[in-house]
């Protein structure tokens, strides 16, 4: 088993029109992105890492290039380390005209996330599937640490199941682009810190 799993949410994407990207291709790291995948990959560099794993998008696997070429590997991509399916619901849209096109949908998530029932991925079922994923990576690795970088909502929901914390708390704390979370694993796992990128 890995001895940390360091969860980092990829870096700043260009999204100039402030949509709702979800898995649209076509979205890459903005310049300020570039900067706080390099940052994140110079804050791990001394850290032993045997594997970096990334959601297959565009934006995760770019950050998590970066991150691996400081240990001389190459990112594997994880399907399972994807966006969160409610985010297809409502992709290509624009985050202020949300409200138009789907009516109390936005506020529901922000109140409620557990209570989406119009979410094609319940956050239960996202946690689970971020969680379980996050545990078998780490299990393949028989020591030494790894890399997960995935997205916003995944990672945070996946490290309040993990470390036993209600997924009501989803927008507390949630974390920042190129944040490092890093977790210690046991039968509940454990929070070993939480670092920013000191990029402007």
């Amino acid at each position: 088993m890995a001895s940390v799993v360091h969860l980092v949410r990829h870096g700043e994407v260009e999204n100039p029109r402030n949509l709702v990207y979800a898995d649209l291709p076509g979205f890459h790291l903005s310049r300020r992105g570039r900067r706080e995948a390099a940052w994140a990959g110079d804050f791990l560099a001394s850290r032993p890492v045997e594997a970096v794993y990334a959601s297959p998008l565009d934006r995760a696997m770019e950050t998590a290039s970066v991150i691996a070429s400081y240990h001389g590997l190459k990112p594997k991509a994880v399907e399972r380390l994807t966006e969160w399916a409610l985010m297809t619901r409502w992709k290509g849209l624009r985050w202020l005209d949300l409200d138009t096109h789907r009516p109390g949908e936005l506020h529901t998530y922000l109140s409620d996330p557990a209570g989406m029932d119009f979410a094609p991925e319940s956050l239960q079922d996202l946690a689970d599937r971020i969680a379980m994923a996050v545990a078998e990576l780490a299990r393949r690795t028989p020591d030494g640490e790894i890399v997960v970088v995935s997205h916003q909502d995944p990672i945070q929901a996946a490290r309040l199941v993990l470390t036993g914390q209600p997924l009501g708390d989803l927008h507390l704390a949630k974390p920042h682009h190129c944040e490092t979370i890093s977790l210690v694993p046991g039968q509940l796992w454990s929070e070993n810190g939480r670092t920013v990128p000191a990029v402007h």
